[in-house]
């Protein structure tokens, strides 16, 4: 029984390392790609939401300058 027990083990070590089970370079490269893809996604969603902002600010300044009086315009 322990004869049979070691050959299990031994084969179980030699299919490992044929296999090589143990590289994890594709794992590495997909948890890059998901970090990546949320960066990406971060970036879009800050440029188009400070876009707004920034649009609104100018439209406002714009107005203020084109013919509005020092009274209508917000400090």
């Amino acid at each position: 029984m322990t004869r049979l027990f070691s050959l299990a083990k031994l084969s179980a070590s030699y299919l490992v390392a044929r296999a090589n089970i143990k590289s994890e370079r594709g794992a590495t490269a997909v948890e890059y790609a998901i970090m990546v893809a949320l960066i990406a996604a971060v970036i879009v969603i800050a440029v188009i939401l400070l876009g707004r902002a920034a649009s609104s600010t100018f439209s406002n300044t714009g107005e203020c300058v084109q013919g509005r009086t020092a009274a209508e315009c917000p400090p």
